[in-house]
């Protein structure tokens, strides 16, 4: 495998990534970031880092959007949940074993 085909693969990975939790509005950030680390919202951070890295001036809303597929008002409005005790307590006790 070429650089450019590497890079073809990596891309594609990506977007299908970010078409899988798009299409999973049931499953909220905070048990993404219970159980994986990372979030919706950390995904629009690193699309906007990356993208200044190289000099391309990336608003955190338009890449939420990205991410997202719609703005992230609308997708908190029609999708986001209350954290349930549950939850709460989950992610506390991830974020308790991270440190």
């Amino acid at each position: 495998m070429n650089d450019r085909e590497q890079l073809e693969i990596e891309a594609a990975t990506f977007r299908r990534l970010v078409t899988h939790l798009r299409e999973q509005k049931d499953l909220q950030n905070i048990e993404l970031m219970t159980l994986a680390g990372f979030c919706r919202n950390c995904l629009s951070k690193w699309y906007k880092a990356e993208a200044e890295s190289r000099g391309l001036d990336v608003e955190y809303e338009a890449a939420r959007e990205m991410v997202y597929g719609m703005p992230y008002r609308q997708w908190k409005d029609l999708y986001q949940t209350e954290a349930t005790s549950e939850q709460m307590k989950a992610f506390e006790e991830h974020q308790q074993q991270s440190d």
